[in-house]
């Protein structure tokens, strides 16, 4: 299910934004359903826009729920590194409007932040560790943090890319926040490459066609020309331009190599394969090949969120928003390889709760990762991946043995026994199973973690308290039922404590963005 978001003085701030950029806010607020030019022609002038309408997307979702340990002992999800809800809910809040519950992953806020995890040691291809510490917004609950850290790997002892960027250059691309963005953004990308490293481009509009052939990274002002000459005009033909993007990359596959399609888009695709669910199937079809791919979502007015979340998860990549150009720099060049180079893939987690310690749990996010748990392991499941240096932040929040579930009274059962642990296990608070695969593999690797409680009185660190604050504050943005005591002060009494070292200054930033949060709610 998807909701349409409709406010016109929100429509209204992001006008004024266009202006400040040099844009007209009519230009700006373009929804591009009608057909204005196609690569290479000349532009007519652009229809006026409906100031009252905006067609942006994003699916309704409700929070996850507490589970009873009695009867669901265990929890399964795939990961997700994507961190487009955050920079798409700071856009919202520095236009001056709290942000559609719809937009609000709280996975993807926490993961947007780094955290001090300890490199994988032991040959694999991530390390996980887990904290747990009191839950600030309930401090009889648990919170339990998962924290996985994906090997780094160096740019220059990466191995050989072939990359095919598919811009999306319809109409609806025309204002400063989007293809004019894509340019710059991707321009910061090609300065990374190497002379061993490929690139080709490939736009669509109301068609779609290949305006650079594979060119060596020794040719890197060949790519900037290329890029430098696109304008925006047309409908939109994203299925078009998926397939001939992908068919570029099969017919340049590197064995051994990087081989990824990273897509430009505000994902308004209105002409061909328009639908959700038929260019899902689209790219599950696509990632067979071994080509992963990269969503990169620009604009505002009418970006489709829900459609790209689904086109990254299919197709075995990962999804950001670019709200800037400092954000483009964040995702391109400071994590370039964890954007481009995949480490680990169909990494599943699966929890096991012991009932003698834990009486219910509720999964804080990742409501669309949620897997029954015999998908955990079956290795035709697909799941989420790891890029190099990559992190991955779950949370749990845990409510200890005897104390009451919310959700509702349930009557004890006639026919079954309760279990519970015994000898050494049964001071266990549960046990964290992990699965992946190699890029290249079919079956999966396994390993466990055993998780103890450090009790009531356990302290969380700076890195605990600042995850803690970052989760806090998408459940506010939500008015998630289960924030418990959560409040816009807690939120930053987390947040300054577990500022830390900061050298990026996005901690800091964090900071600033929930103050005007709380200034736009009016809350004390």
């Amino acid at each position: 299910m998807k909701a349409t978001y409709r406010r016109a003085g929100w429509l209204a701030a992001t006008a004024a934004a266009a202006t400040m950029v040099g844009c007209s806010s009519m230009a700006f607020m373009d929804g591009a359903t009608t057909a204005r030019r196609e690569v290479g022609f000349t532009a007519e002038a652009p229809p006026p826009a409906d100031p009252e309408f905006n067609t942006e997307e994003y699916a309704h979702f409700q929070d996850n729920p507490f589970y009873r340990v009695a009867d669901q002992p265990l929890s399964t999800f795939s990961i997700d590194v994507d961190t487009a809800s955050y920079a798409n809910v700071r856009r919202f809040i520095n236009d001056g409007h709290l942000p559609p519950p719809g937009a609000v992953r709280l996975e993807e806020m926490v993961n947007y932040f780094s955290y001090d995890y300890a490199p994988p040691a032991d040959g694999k291809p991530f390390s996980a560790a887990v904290e747990v510490r009191p839950a600030p917004w309930e401090p009889k609950h648990r919170l339990a943090r998962i924290g996985i850290q994906g090997k780094k790997v160096e740019m220059t002892e990466a191995p050989r890319a072939n990359l095919v960027f598919l811009i999306d250059v319809s109409g609806s691309m025309e204002s400063a926040d989007k293809l004019p963005l894509v340019k710059k953004c991707l321009r910061m990308l090609v300065k990374q490459l190497r002379v061993k490293d490929t690139v080709s481009i490939v736009v669509y509009a109301g068609s779609s066609g290949l305006v650079l052939p594979p060119t060596t990274g020794a040719a890197r002002e060949a790519m900037e020309n290329a890029l430098d000459r696109l304008s925006a005009g047309g409908s939109t033909n994203g299925g078009e331009g998926i397939e001939l993007a992908y068919k570029v990359a099969q017919e340049n596959f590197v064995k051994g190599g990087v081989n990824r399609v990273i897509l430009c888009t505000d994902g308004d695709f209105n002409v061909g394969v328009t639908s959700e669910g038929s260019l899902v199937k689209l790219i599950e079809e696509k990632r067979k090949s071994g080509v992963f791919l990269s969503v990169l979502g620009f604009g505002t007015g009418n970006y489709a969120d829900s459609r790209m979340q689904q086109l990254a998860d299919k197709g075995n990549g990962n999804a950001a928003y670019i709200d800037s150009v400092k954000e483009g720099r964040k995702v391109l060049v400071e994590q370039a390889t964890g954007t481009l180079i995949t480490i680990a893939k169909d990494v599943k987690i699966q929890v096991e709760f012991n009932p003698a310690k834990v009486a219910g749990y509720r999964l804080i996010g990742y409501e669309n990762r949620v897997m029954a748990n015999q998908d955990f392991n079956d290795d035709t499941k697909d799941a989420g991946e790891i890029g190099a240096g990559h992190q991955v932040t779950a949370l749990y929040e845990i409510i200890p043995a005897g104390d009451p579930v919310p959700g509702g009274i349930v009557d004890t059962l006639k026919y079954q026994t309760p279990t519970t642990a015994s000898g050494p296990a049964s001071t266990e608070l549960c046990t964290v199973k992990m699965r992946y695969k190699l890029p290249d593999g079919e079956t999966s690797d396994r390993f466990d973690i055993a998780v103890n409680d450090p009790g009531s009185d356990a302290v969380g660190t700076p890195e605990f308290d600042f995850a803690a604050s970052v989760a806090a504050f998408g459940m506010l943005l939500r008015n998630s039922p289960h924030k418990g005591q959560a409040n816009w002060n807690l939120v930053l009494e987390l947040a300054k404590g577990g500022l830390g070292r900061d050298k990026e200054g996005y901690r800091a930033e964090f900071v600033d963005l929930v103050e005007e949060a709380k200034d736009l709610q009016g809350s004390k």
